[in-house]
């Protein structure tokens, strides 16, 4: 075999790298083991603020050796493997930044009617409206005021030298979309930051592209309350005077000396007065000067106070840092903020002294900034307000600089405070967090000043950003949310791995049941595929899913296909009493058309629900993706070395294809499939009638997603009847239309959802709608609402998880469905013309796919029928694209049969001839979809409800597309034209004959 070095050096390489991720995961699982037990009491119930205490004080510290590398907590939670929210609980939140606030800002508050009525309009046909909100409040404009000039309301002070009254209207509207999408820069950064600090580990943070949507995933957070307050709170933009450190010395003494007392009295000690620093004395002073500037060796112990020295953690954790200040280790703040907190250390801070943090660390370091505030008053001399533009500039010394402008009350405060702090530092103060501190070097008097400070081009714009935060309100809203309690993540993650183990059992027993040892090597290379997928998630930072665990459980069924199609062959040779070397060789050379076939095709589509997916399906197109990569790597080349090794004997070598059980099995049929094609069109037919009868009868269950509306998973205390729950709350404030109840995965947990009051997205519609929910099940079951529980009493129920998606994005969800839709028929037939150079062939495939889905559909209308119901959402429509990508596989390999079938056998009896290649490929599609199908069904008994919708389309999916490849695709292929086939395939077998011919010719010649 050529390049087995090269193969067997890439699958150790990977090997190791995989090794390497899935060990730091493993060591991090371990961490939070011990974390968990750290937190636990007697009762055996967890603190989780001690459990993030315990993990916070280990974040910057050493926790493993590796190789003689070193590797903080931290270090390993970076490079571990992520697990989604759906497997450990925690918040999923969609913001979207209101463009009408800012319009609003940009106009001074602007009351003129035209003005307002053209707000009006486009806010009531963004609700149906794909377009963007500016676009619709132009069109509006251009309706409400068709000779209006929109410079008479955005031509201000505000923009003064960026719109006149002269300003067309194109120009007004090239200035709003410019604000616009700077507002939600801001909004994205000041978000960031806000993750950042709140505690919790692996935030995510991204901006969905080409929207004004902020996408924010929150694991285990379990208060959703506070989140919704945190991330939808104003941005306060500040400037402060900053004292000096010489200033606050007198205060940080009396606190050092406080805050040993304190430490004395918890160790019983008696206090020696005079042994303590007297704040008012010089020496002491510039002894308290010699511990701020002690470097890092006179360093203790974080957690404890060295009372014997003199010194307190306050001094003996400060750090030298860059400039003069104080400067700790990001891991000692909380030490820091816990002595600032207390009540006897409180009361020796004067009112005018507030300190804060740094936003960020010193560069290159782990070093944070504290900064003693001039508090005077309680109130800034400066806020945000004022400032009417921030750019990136350059200083004097051609580096990123920021530019800043103030209105002309701003300007007039701006003079006084720097003509009062020359010499002095200014705080820029974001959301109580120091982003800058520059020094005052002259009076500005006008209102404009640069800021500079050895800025990075990123830090300028950041800041930039950050001073513009306050020019424009840009307010946010959630208009999608998912909150997902840890004991339905925990329940999630036993059903994946069921999933998985069972599945994988399945297809290793039945491998080599049918294949004997070349089913070993299959299996080898399956937990080769699977380790593969796992370490690649970890390597790229991916989460790991409760779809993209259904994706390995699909990848498990469908990776077994390319050894299916090459161990097909070897044994078709083998009958033809080829000698074992050649059958391999040869098994391996035939198979490779239709895998690389197949396995495009089907990583089409998963390319597609990436592009165009959100949330679950885009962790489920990653899964795909990678595993069928991977599938494909172990499948081809991994297996080819085995053999290779195996078979080191020759032809004598001690390796079989066969079972004496599965030996002659599925060889030898000879079916008239295509003279059964009018009758498969009749049977499609009919099934199509009735799915779309009962399409058009009782319609599909659209979940929230497609939608909008609010869903929650409640838990009882006891088995609970869904119909009569239903029946009680559409009896109170839900109507009929408005609630469905449905058992989910237990008889004491139930799915609630709701379109009530869909169209209203504020934090104050949400919770009236769950505490209409709460007291309408407590009147309807005489239990009470016990929030965020995970131990119910009797009489008990609580809310274990629940989900919001606004009208808006609701209708954003189906667009981009039915695009995913489109582009995926349209990639494919693309595809296959190229492929196979025939558009018979591309149609016919098409005709196909779509019989499938139109199919798929109707199956979950029946199934309503039958009183089975199951939600079409996300989910589903990735379903429905895997399908595509299965059924175009299977069709793939019997065209490539086809195609080389015709080449042979030229085309005079066409019927025969596609006979013949549907009967070649038969055992191969009947293997592959049995184990695919088994694999699935696995899925749908232990997945659990989330995936219950997905593991049904699945199923049936797979047995239409493995019927519609003979049925209905190669039929018609047959019956569109048989002519102009028939005569292109005579063209390639004289073409092909001609070239063997003239190759026979060549080596006679040479010999």
């Amino acid at each position: 075999m050529k390049n087995k070095n090269t193969i067997v050096f890439l699958t150790v390489i990977i090997t190791v790298l995989c090794v390497y991720y899935l060990s730091i995961t493993f060591f991090s699982r371990g961490i939070q083991a011990d974390a968990i037990e750290y937190a636990k009491d007697e009762a055996g119930i967890i603190d989780q603020q001690k459990k993030q205490a315990y993990l916070d004080s280990i974040w910057m510290e050493p926790v493993l050796n590796l190789l003689g590398a070193e590797f903080t907590y931290k270090d390993i939670k970076e490079q571990e493997l992520n697990l989604g929210l759906d497997l450990q609980g925690g918040m999923h939140v969609t913001l979207e930044v209101s463009p009408v606030e800012i319009i609003k800002g940009l106009s001074g508050n602007s009351q003129n009617a035209d003005f307002q009525r053209a707000l009006e309009l486009a806010s009531e046909r963004q609700r149906n409206s794909q377009a963007s909100y500016t676009q619709l409040f132009e069109e509006a404009w251009n309706e409400v005021a068709p000779e209006g000039r929109l410079s008479r309301v955005f031509a201000n002070a505000a923009n003064r030298g960026r719109i006149s009254f002269e300003s067309s209207n194109s120009d007004v509207m090239e200035l709003i979309n410019e604000e616009v999408d700077q507002a939600i820069d801001r909004a994205f950064q000041i978000l960031r930051t806000r993750v950042d600090r709140f505690g919790t580990s692996q935030p995510n943070i991204q901006r969905i592209q080409g929207t004004g949507r902020i996408q924010i995933e929150l694991p285990g957070v379990d208060n959703p309350a506070r989140v919704r307050k945190l991330l939808q709170g104003v941005a306060k933009l500040e400037f402060w005077e900053v004292y000096s450190p010489s200033e606050v010395n007198p205060t940080l003494s009396a606190i050092n000396d406080e805050l040993l007392r304190i430490e004395r009295e918890q160790k019983g000690t008696s206090l020696n007065t005079e042994a303590t620093a007297n704040p008012s004395n010089d020496e002491s002073s510039n002894s308290l000067e010699a511990q701020m500037s002690q470097n890092d060796s006179t360093a203790s112990d974080t957690n404890s106070l060295d009372s014997d020295s003199g010194v307190s953690s306050f001094f003996s954790l400060m750090r030298s840092g860059p400039y003069e200040g104080f400067y700790y280790n990001l891991a000692d703040t909380g030490t820091i903020n816990r002595a600032l907190k207390h009540e006897r250390i409180k009361r020796l801070i004067p009112a005018n002294v507030s300190f804060k943090w740094s936003v960020k660390p010193v560069k290159d370091t782990e070093l944070l900034q504290m900064y003693a505030i001039k508090a005077t008053r309680g109130e800034a001399p400066l806020t945000g307000e004022v400032v009417t533009d921030a750019r990136v500039s350059l200083d004097d010394r051609a580096q990123p600089a920021v530019s800043m402008n103030m209105n002309t009350v701003g300007a007039k405060k701006w003079k006084n405070l720097t003509a009062q702090n020359i010499g002095r530092s200014v705080a820029v103060v974001l959301d109580n967090y120091v982003y800058t501190a520059p020094t005052v070097q002259v009076e500005i008097a006008n209102g404009s000043s640069q800021i500079s400070g050895n800025f990075t081009q990123e830090e300028a714009d950041d800041l930039a950003n950050i001073l513009k935060a306050g020019s424009l309100p840009a307010p946010t809203r959630i208009v999608e949310e998912a909150v997902v309690g840890p004991t339905l993540g925990k329940e999630a993650q036993a059903q994946g791995v069921t999933s998985i183990v069972a599945g994988l059992l399945i297809v290793v027993v039945f491998m080599i049941f049918y294949y004997s040892k070349g089913g070993l090597v299959a299996n080898v290379a399956l937990l080769f595929n699977i380790f593969f997928i796992l370490g690649i998630l970890a390597n790229i930072g991916s989460a790991l899913t409760l779809p993209g665990i259904a994706g390995i459980v699909l990848t498990i069924g469908m990776s077994i296909d390319a050894n299916v199609l090459i161990f097909e062959r070897i044994r078709e040779e083998l009958r033809n009493g080829v000698p074992l070397l050649q059958a391999i060789n040869s098994g391996y050379q035939k198979a490779y058309s239709s895998i690389i076939d197949a396995n495009v095709t089907t990583l089409l589509t998963g390319i597609i629900l990436f592009w165009l997916g959100q949330g679950p399906i885009k962790g489920f197109a990653i899964t795909l993706i990678i595993g069928i990569i991977c599938s494909f790597f172990s499948a081809v080349f991994i297996t080819r070395v085995i053999v290779t090794w195996m078979t080191r004997k020759g032809n004598e070598s001690n390796i079989s294809f066969e079972t004496p059980l599965s030996k002659g099995m599925l060889s030898n049929i000879n079916l008239d499939f295509l003279g059964k094609r009018r009758m498969a069109y009749m049977i499609s037919s009919v099934i199509i009638v009735v799915g779309i009868a009962a399409l058009l009868t009782s319609g599909l269950r659209l979940g929230v997603d497609f939608k909008g509306g609010r869903s929650y998973v409640v838990q009882f205390d006891e088995p609970m009847t869904a119909s009569d729950v239903k029946t009680s709350l559409s009896s109170g404030v839900f109507t009929d239309d408005g609630v469905e109840v449905k058992t989910y995965d237990a008889s004491n947990i139930l799915k609630i959802t709701t379109s009530y009051r869909v169209d209203e997205e504020s934090t104050e519609a949400d919770q009236d709608v769950k505490d209409a929910l709460t007291t309408g099940l407590a009147d309807a079951t005489g239990k009470q609402f016990i929030d965020g529980t995970v131990d119910l009493q009797d009489g008990q129920f609580t809310i274990i998880a629940s989900s919001k998606v606004g009208a808006t994005i609701a209708d954003d969800i189906k667009k981009s469905s039915f695009e995913a839709f489109g582009l995926s028929i349209l990639a494919i037939f693309v595809y296959i013309l190229i492929r196979f150079r025939r558009w018979q062939f591309s149609l016919g495939a098409i005709v196909a796919l779509i019989h499938d889905a139109i199919i798929v559909m109707s199956a979950f209308a029946i199934a309503g029928w039958f009183g089975i119901s199951f939600e079409i959402d996300q989910v589903f429509i990735a379903a429905l694209l895997t399908i595509i990508g299965y059924s175009i596989n299977d069709t793939v390999v019997v065209f490539d049969r086809i195609r080389e079938t015709l080449q042979l056998k030229g085309s005079k009896d066409l019927i025969n001839t596609f006979n013949i290649s549907i009967n070649s490929t038969i055992s191969r599609t009947l293997i592959t979809s049995a184990t695919t199908m088994i694999v699935v069904l696995i899925l749908l008994i232990f997945g659990g409800e989330v995936l219950r919708g997905f593991s049904f389309a699945l199923l049936i999916g797979i047995l239409v597309g493995t019927y519609s490849s003979v049925f209905i695709a190669t039929p018609t292929v047959v019956d569109l034209t048989k002519k102009s086939l028939g005569a292109a395939a005579d063209k390639e077998q004289a073409s092909a004959r001609a070239k063997a011919a003239a190759k026979a010719e060549a080596t006679a010649q040479q010999g």
